[in-house]
């Protein structure tokens, strides 16, 4: 059956291997169609086919992993809702070319040798991930190695060789699976023992945290989408917010609140019309009644550019502002890394004349800030400002020249339907493992958290509901070998990979 329709059984085998996956994490199906991918793979008779493999492969993985996008057209009311499965359907097939350039890696090196194939595949997986991460922008969504996260020790890794390096371990493993089908017990073996036992490893348990750590409070009001940023709703939408802050007790605490947790400008000096009659003095001063003496508020909102000598604003910034209890803003985080589509439109004359516009409000293109910053929120320590999907991209989420002592990932998960929050804070937690840090996220409507810098989910709120967290920050640990070195690891793993394949093949001549 796998001779006679190969491309049907790739294109089926990666819709079911998404489903290993946040929300459903049933991640012996990813390994057992990875293992059915590589027969597929290695019987392919030319480089044309075995790379056609590949992509089907992709086309199922990423239609099925990413079908959540769709949900994001239905709050654009200047795009039909049917737009939104097209587009998934067309992302695919443009991201399906990274899993079919690692499949025509591992089939070239390969060349017909089970064992080497999966050594060539690990390897050429880690580097068409990464570049996954970075062409065109980048769009690492799912990287293969959060399906390793539910399995023991085996994330942890993630701290020595990144979350690249965790997708070839899981591609190995795989290919061991493969190599018992194939009664090639000598090659399995260790690839098998190595796998099992990583996986059967029970996570440490977590461990107390210091009560002179920093008290937070994490708020998740359950606003959705559709209630945003309509007219008339501020004040109500506020006042959700201020009651999951409000507070019996006085020990100073850092409050966060989520990405554009309000529609008021927080800034003074834009011209008098772009307030609408909320002055930022007085919505700080709004702010500052929910705080007690020594606290700090953290949250999201939008900044504006202008054109100074025309005087009208021109361009925003997804902006994290840091607020004391004086109403003064101390500090603030651009947010870099900004969502094609969503926040600004790519070849804007073209698309506009089209009658296509962005899926968020708003009349003007959102400006990228400088990169990874860390904020001094003074006793409080450092705090590492990733805004919504920066999160996802490994090795890029942090200043390394002023490391900071946790990460704060505001986030707007109400576009993301059922499937997206969860594998969104999956990813948040791969970051917390590979930086040996902390992350706090705040979200509007789920999943708000609170991640330790193992990886372990603290304290959560689940989707659709509001609700606060209370807690203390947990530690950070010592800088981790991929805090020091990112992605250089993964891609010294993946040289190591190809070039023993080489090496072995060239041997065996």
């Amino acid at each position: 059956m796998i001779a006679r329709h190969p491309y049907a059984i790739a294109l089926v085998a990666g819709g079911i291997s998404a489903t290993g996956f946040a929300p459903l994490n049933l991640w012996p199906l990813t390994i057992l169609m990875l293992a059915l991918w590589m027969a597929l793979v290695i019987q392919a008779g030319s480089r044309k086919a075995a790379f056609f493999s590949g992509w089907l492969f992709g086309v199922g993985h990423f239609i099925i992993g990413l079908n959540w996008i769709a949900k994001a057209f239905t709050f654009q009311a200047a795009m039909p809702e049917w737009l939104g499965y097209i587009a998934v359907v067309l992302l695919s097939l443009y991201l399906a070319v990274y899993p079919a350039l690692a499949a025509l890696g591992g089939w070239w090196i390969g060349k017909a040798r089970p064992l080497l194939l999966v050594i060539a595949l690990a390897g050429a997986w880690i580097i068409t991930e990464w570049w996954r991460s970075w062409v065109f922008s980048g769009f690492i969504w799912n990287p293969l190695g959060s399906v390793t996260l539910p399995l023991g020790q085996m994330a942890g890794l993630g701290m020595f060789i990144g979350t690249y390096g965790l997708s070839a371990i899981l591609i190995a493993g795989a290919g061991g699976l493969w190599l018992v089908c194939r009664k090639q017990w000598w090659s399995a073996l260790p690839l098998v023992l190595i796998f099992a036992g990583l996986a059967l490893w029970p996570h440490p348990p977590a461990s107390p945290v210091s009560p002179d750590q920093p008290r937070i409070t994490v708020v998740q009001p359950n606003i959705g989408q559709q209630d945003k940023w309509k007219a008339g709703y501020e004040d109500q939408n506020l006042a959700k917010l201020a009651e999951l802050t409000l507070r019996a007790d006085d020990d100073p605490r850092i409050i966060f609140w989520p990405e554009a947790a309000i529609p008021d400008y927080l800034e003074t000096g834009y011209p008098a019309r772009y307030y609408y009659g909320r002055p930022p003095e007085f919505v700080r001063q709004q702010l500052g009644m929910l705080m007690k003496p020594g606290d700090m508020l953290v949250l999201g909102a939008l900044k504006l550019e202008f054109d100074e000598a025309e005087g009208r604003a021109v361009g925003a910034r997804n902006s994290v502002f840091a607020m004391n209890a004086e109403h003064e803003l101390i500090g603030r985080y651009d947010k870099s890394h900004l969502v094609p589509y969503g926040e600004y439109l790519p070849m804007r004359p073209v698309l506009s004349a089209l009658g296509l516009s962005r899926l968020a409000p708003g009349d003007f293109d959102f400006w990228p800030g400088p990169g990874a910053r860390s904020l001094d929120l003074g006793g409080f320590g450092k705090a590492g400002l990733q805004v919504c999907y920066e999160i996802i991209f490994s090795g890029q989420v942090v200043d390394r020249d002023n490391r900071p002592d946790f990460i704060f990932n505001p986030s707007n998960d109400a576009w993301f339907g059922s499937w997206g929050p969860p594998q969104h804070l999956a990813q948040a937690r791969l970051r917390a493992i590979e930086e040996g840090l902390p992350v706090i996220r705040s979200t509007p409507t789920g999943i708000s958290a609170v991640i330790d810098a193992n990886g372990t989910v603290r304290f959560h709120v689940p989707m659709g509901e509001a609700g606060r967290i209370d807690s203390r920050l947990p530690e950070a640990k010592a800088s981790t070998l991929f805090a020091r070195y990112g992605n250089w690891l993964s891609l010294g793993l993946a040289l190591i990979l190809l070039l023993s394949a080489i090496a072995i093949r060239l041997r065996a001549r």
